[in-house]
Parts: structure tokens; sequence; C-alpha cells
């Protein structure tokens, strides 16, 4: 079984829904300090908190923009950190004829330039074996309704990822990515589409159900573990083949 026994990880976005499942596996399989990494929202950060702290782990609280120096410097001081997992997102949802250019910089300097940031910051104290996994979304690759910002950003964050990938292989460091499908978190309720979106992934998943939380944590952990060495600048979906009838 793999195990994190005495490591260090930081997991951005992780007060709530996916990012909060990530932290909470990693505190399950050993972990000993868990960064949750998190934007305002104090309460939900501390509920994450009490998760990790309930399986044995340490908790480090991070609170601010993730695309900020000040995050990124304070992400640094709380390492060195055996794996580095960029979940947290945003972005403005609308047609994009209807965006304007500070939603691109917003969108983009949060989902996309933030890993670059981060990796500047705590890739130098990371030993040999560690590894970075960038949470992207099936919209970097397809066209989804209103998606036109967060999924650029996504398919930026991918092109990140082989980057780093390339550059930090030889220091023994794995940079990676999730694809994650469509998963039922308050993400969700800034979509004006919602339903239609819920309605289809239930209905069109050849796997018969809808990806959770626990199943994009799996996949997380998979690449962070010794089992995935070889695995290097890779985009794993997890969709339950969502992405694959035409």
């Amino acid at each position: 079984m793999t195990t994190f026994e005495g490591a260090s990880v930081l997991v951005t976005g992780a007060s709530r829904g996916i990012g909060r499942a990530i932290a909470r596996r990693f505190a399950e399989l050993g972990a000993r300090r868990v960064g949750i990494g998190y934007l305002r929202n104090d309460r939900a950060a501390e509920e994450a908190a009490d998760d990790v702290r309930r399986l044995g782990a340490e908790p480090l609280l991070l609170r601010g923009n993730v695309a900020s120096e000040r995050v990124a410097a304070e992400a640094a001081g709380l390492g060195p950190f055996d794996a580095l997992v960029h979940n947290a997102a945003t972005g403005v949802v609308r047609p994009a004829l209807e965006t304007e250019d500070k939603h691109w910089e917003w969108t983009f300097a949060a989902n996309a330039r933030a890993l670059l940031s981060l990796a500047r910051a705590l890739v130098p104290s990371m030993p040999g074996g560690s590894s970075i996994v960038g949470i992207s979304s099936l919209g970097s690759m397809r066209v989804l309704e209103n998606y036109t910002l967060v999924g650029a950003s996504k398919a930026a964050l991918e092109s990140v990822v082989r980057h780093l990938a390339v550059e930090l292989a030889p220091r023994g460091i794995r940079v990676n990515a999730v694809s994650a499908g469509l998963v039922e978190t308050e993400a969700l309720e800034h979509f004006p589409n919602r339903e239609d979106m819920l309605a289809a992934a239930r209905g069109r998943t050849p796997a018969g159900r809808m990806v959770e939380p626990d199943d994009v944590a799996r996949a997380v952990t998979f690449l962070c573990s010794p089992e995935a060495t070889m695995v290097v600048g890779h985009t794993l979906v997890v969709d339950g083949g969502y992405s694959l009838p035409a």
C-alpha cells in the first residue's frame, strides 16, 4: 500500500471539495504535515484542518491569494515539502465576448501562474523523490459553455506542468497533472447551466456515476507515490470515460 509516512505536503484550495479530499487522503496515508491553502473562508479551513488532525497529521494553514508573492514566500517558510498539489482555481464564467481583460488576468494568475510561482518558491528545498501535481479539467481540451477563461487557463496549467516536468526531472522531482471530470462541489454554483452540466454527467458517463472528490484524491496520491516513478509530465484524466464517446 502507498504510504507517505512522515511526509510534508501542501495542497492549495484545500478547504473544500476536491482539495479537502486530497489533503485528507495524504493524512490517511501517513503524511506528518499537511498544508491547507485557502483564500478567505476561515471556518471551512478549520474544518479541513480538523479532518487531517483527526487522522494524525499536523495541519498548516496558509491563507491568502495563491497567486500572490506573500503566499509563495509564506509557503516556502513552511517547507520543505515532499509534495505540492495546486488545486486552487477560480475564474469568471461567462460567454467569451462578455469577458474583460481583468477577468483574464485574475483567472490565469490563480489557475496557471500560481503553479509556477509556488514551484519557484518551493523547489529549491524539495528533496529528490518529491512530486508536484496540478489539478486541471476537461475544459483544457474540450469546449464547455461559458468556460472560455477557465478552460484556457487550465490548458496553460497543463503546459506549465510539461515544461516543469522536463526541467525538474533531473533533480528527481516529478511534475504531472490530473484532469478531473465534472465533480459536484460548491464550485458549480457559479455556473448558470449547472443543472444541465450535472444531468449530462450523470447520463453520459460510461462508468455509471459521476466523479467524486475521493476519486481525484486517489489519482493524486498515486502520481506522488513511488509507484509512479516513471510518470513524468503526464495529464491523467479521471472522468469515468465521460470524454470518450463522440
